[in-house]
């Protein structure tokens, strides 16, 4: 399993890119955000990289982050998602605006994605609403993937391990905080949401939060 990708761009396309990593080029799919911030052609990037493998082809999608990537696998884990349709998601909405959508059910947002029609839209805040805390809990234990990696450096690299939060409130507090939210805010608004439902679970206190974070008026 090739995890990550560090060398030099040799070519820019609309949907992927060329590095070479030690005279062997690979060629790595991306989302239009990704692209964008990418450095041009003839510098050093990074990218960490998820292969997906089917009967007929090969291919490499590649991430900013360890939290895109975790993204990326959770998106395709839905029925009817494939893998260039979980790319157009995060490629529209970017990791936060996913968790947004799913912890808030928002299904119109996923829907503004190219070639997501309303059903799979549905679908994927309607699968993914228990599990999308995990994920948004990475936020702040996994480092960002840059382009002054060495040329030289290899591929594969471990993948972190997020520390399972002490409890609801806690995953939910961690959830908010990588979201943008200032600590404060975060914390009362899971505390009255807390207090509001006792026996909520972190995808519910995440969702009761984020409407009272929600500008008003």
């Amino acid at each position: 399993m090739i995890g990550k990708l560090s060398g030099r761009i040799d070519y820019k396309s609309t949907d992927h890119v060329l590095i070479d990593v030690r005279g062997v080029g690979y060629i790595v799919y991306c989302s239009d955000r990704t692209l964008a911030a990418l450095p041009p052609v003839g510098q050093a990037c990074a990218l960490f990289t998820d292969l997906v493998v089917r009967e007929d082809l090969m291919q490499l999608f590649g991430f900013q982050t360890l939290v895109e990537k975790e993204w990326h696998r959770l998106l395709m884990s839905v029925q009817g998602v494939g893998a260039k349709a979980a790319l157009a998601i995060q490629g529209t909405l970017g990791p936060d605006g996913v968790s947004r959508a799913i912890a808030l059910g928002d299904w119109n947002a996923v829907k503004a994605a190219k070639g997501i029609g309303p059903k799979i839209a549905q679908r994927v805040v309607l699968d993914l609403k228990d599990k999308a805390p995990s994920v948004m809990a990475m936020g702040g234990t996994v480092a960002e993937a840059t382009g002054d990696a060495p040329a030289e450096a290899d591929v594969i690299e471990p993948m972190p391990v997020a520390t399972p939060p002490s409890s609801a409130q806690a995953d939910a507090l961690s959830a908010l905080g990588n979201l943008g939210y200032g600590p404060s805010d975060a914390a009362a608004a899971v505390a009255q949401a807390a207090g509001e439902d006792p026996q909520a679970d972190t995808p519910a206190l995440i969702r009761a939060a984020l409407k009272l974070l929600a500008p008003k008026g």
